[in-house]
């Protein structure tokens, strides 16, 4: 299966996890690697780092819309870099013209085009190439159509990072396509353990790369205070959410204990903030509703760990 990834790799970890479950799933071809959100090339640098790990640098990357571009709600930066990449990773800049060729060129060849961050590549595609969008096969983390269930982090519209922190980008983008929505109200009930960190050091230096910003990132966030214990459906050793992997492993075609349905959406921009309701006046959207949450973690850690290449 073809897959192009579009993501802001390089500041939440579940970026560098979802991008490690791909190289390492059977049977997928990578056409190409994109980033957005950019500071002047440095989320590519690291995606071109990742890939040096595991002998891919046949796969093609190309740096996306930057935040010189003033599309972007907040600030865009990047943790310490010795501390969650062990060492100083080279930018890796160009034209933002690479970026839509790539995207371009991978839907041309049938690819499903996930997208894994804010949504401003997707928008500038559409805008150069009209309605090229609605030919896609086009996997979105993001949207609020329910909030989460009981157990779960209680969030509202507001966390709805993908979506809100470019709201113009998002509401073109999924009006102006077909897309399978992965909401942030499923994607709350995924979780990497800290049980896994031992696995993961013993599955090659991207699983070493992995374990090593797992444990920064559960230093710097506290999730297993401020959601492992208050979350009575999350497990208590939980580093991190796996939005981005979840999105990854739906598109790949993974359904076990996964609910997708058509809902009529309506987008409504209140304050800001851009609302998905449920209207029967609003375009039919494909929007998952309901996955297994334990189920999926277990998937993304045998998968991870079923390959090292040294």
């Amino acid at each position: 299966m073809k897959i192009h990834l579009d993501t802001d790799l390089g500041g939440d970890i579940d970026d560098l996890c979802a991008l490690a479950m791909l190289l390492r799933w059977s049977d997928v071809e990578i056409t190409a690697i994109t980033t957005v959100a950019e500071v002047n090339g440095t989320r590519a640098g690291y995606v071109r780092y990742v890939l040096s790990l595991e002998h891919r640098e046949d796969i093609p990357v190309a740096a996306g819309a930057d935040v010189s571009l003033g599309c972007y709600r907040l600030e865009q930066g990047f943790p310490e870099e010795e501390i969650y990449w062990g060492k100083s990773v080279t930018p890796s800049p160009n034209p933002l013209e690479k970026t839509l060729s790539l995207l371009k060129k991978s839907i041309e060849q049938g690819a499903t085009i996930v997208a894994i961050g804010p949504y401003t590549n997707l928008y500038l595609l559409e805008k150069q190439y009209p309605g090229i969008l609605g030919n896609a096969r086009l996997y979105l983390m993001g949207g609020y159509v329910y909030p989460p269930r009981a157990g779960f982090p209680p969030w509202g519209v507001n966390m709805d990072y993908n979506i809100q922190v470019d709201v113009q980008s998002a509401r073109y983008v999924i009006e102006h396509s077909n897309p399978t929505l992965v909401p942030l109200s499923v994607t709350a009930e995924t979780s990497l353990r800290r049980a896994y960190l031992g696995t993961l050091r013993n599955s090659g230096a991207l699983g070493q790369l992995l374990a090593r910003q797992a444990e920064a990132f559960a230093r710097d966030e506290n999730n297993e205070e401020r959601y492992g214990k208050t979350c009575g459906n999350l497990p208590n050793d939980i580093i991190n959410f796996q939005h981005d992997p979840l999105t990854c492993a739906i598109a790949l075609g993974w359904d076990e204990g996964v609910e997708i349905t058509e809902i009529p959406l309506k987008l409504d921009l209140r304050n800001g903030w851009l609302h998905e309701i449920i209207d029967t006046a609003g375009k039919p959207t494909k929007v998952v509703a309901r996955i297994d949450g334990n189920r999926f973690n277990e998937l993304w850690i045998a998968t991870v760990s079923s390959v090292s290449r040294e």
